[in-house]
Order: C-alpha cells, then structure tokens, then sequence
C-alpha cells in the first residue's frame, strides 16, 4: 500500500467542494430532503473522508450524495459517474486474485486501490440501488464487493447495465479489463 499525506490543500478543498456542491444541486433526485450546508458543515469537520472524496473525484468517480445513515446520522456518498471510473480500469478483483496470474498482471488491484483510497466496494445490494437513481455502466462494468463465499472458490462480482436492465455477473477474481473498474462508498 501506498503511504501518502492525506490532505487537500486549501485550494484543493475548495475546488472540491464546489464541485460537489454543483452536482449535490444538479442531482437532487439523488438525496430528496438533504440540504447542502448540512453535507458541507460535515465534510469540512473530516478532513481525511474530503481527500478520500478528492480521490473518488480525481480517478473519475464523480461521487455525490445519496442519502444519509439514520443509524449513524452519516451522509453516504457512491461514485456517480455516467461509466465505470476510468482512473481505475484494468484491475483484478484483489491481491489473492493478482497474485494467481501467472503472467501480465495488471497494476493494482480494486481492493487494495479502494483501501488506498479510504473507501469501500459497493456491495452488490449498494450497486442495484444506485442503478435506481440513473442509467450507470451502460458501455462499462464495475466490480462489486463478493460475498465471502463466491470470494473463497476464486470468483467475484461485477455489475453493469444492458438491454435496459441491471445484471450481477461473475468473473474469477483475477481477471481484468479495460472496461472494467470499481464504484466505491464513503459514510461522512
């Protein structure tokens, strides 16, 4: 794992939150009921979940809000984005899954750019709700949290949207694609 300063700059951080708080305005069938100020306030008092926010942003995730944990009072966000994060195409499932290529192993890993990035896969429950809020993945996929027990007989989970419709499929988990990335989650 990468070990980097987690932190924007003052400069970073307000060019950030003005770019989620234009799409949080452009969006609001995203998060009915949520008011901005609440979101920024939260966002500007975690400084480390805003640079996890700037790297969904900066690798293409275009994250945003879309609803808040009533367990927990925390805002969630999930990478928005119209396709798959391009910053993050090419990648295996995770490090068990990279390490079983033999041969043209791919850079990195969803798993372990997630935990890089400080933030979660979209569990496959997480991905069908997003596909509820718009048309995501239409020209590419996304892989999606495995079930430990798909995970422990080689396989993984993508999702991706075809024919008007939302589909779960599987792949082992050391396969890769240029059309092929991961969504993520971040509480706040």
């Amino acid at each position: 794992m990468k070990t980097m300063k987690k932190e924007l700059s003052s400069k970073q951080r307000e060019e950030l939150l003005t770019t989620l708080k234009t799409r949080f305005e452009k969006n609001m069938n995203r998060h009915p009921g949520l008011d901005w100020a609440k979101v920024q306030a939260r966002l500007e008092a975690n400084s480390e979940k805003l640079w996890s926010l700037n790297e969904m942003e900066s690798s293409g995730g275009e994250p945003d809000v879309v609803g808040l944990d009533k367990k927990t009072g925390e805002y969630v966000f999930y990478d928005c984005s119209a396709e798959s994060p391009k910053g993050r195409v090419s990648v295996c499932y995770d490090r068990e899954g990279w390490e079983s290529r033999k041969e043209h192993r791919p850079k990195d890993t969803a798993m372990d750019m997630a935990t890089d990035m400080g933030i979660e896969l979209l569990t496959e429950l997480q991905y069908l709700e997003l596909q509820k809020l718009g048309e995501f993945d239409r020209k590419t996929s996304s892989w999606v949290r495995a079930p430990a027990d798909i995970r422990k007989l080689g396989g993984a989970l993508y999702g991706e949207r075809r024919y008007g419709r939302v589909f779960v499929g599987h792949n082992g988990a050391q396969s890769y694609y240029s059309a092929r990335a991961f969504r993520g989650s971040l509480k706040i």
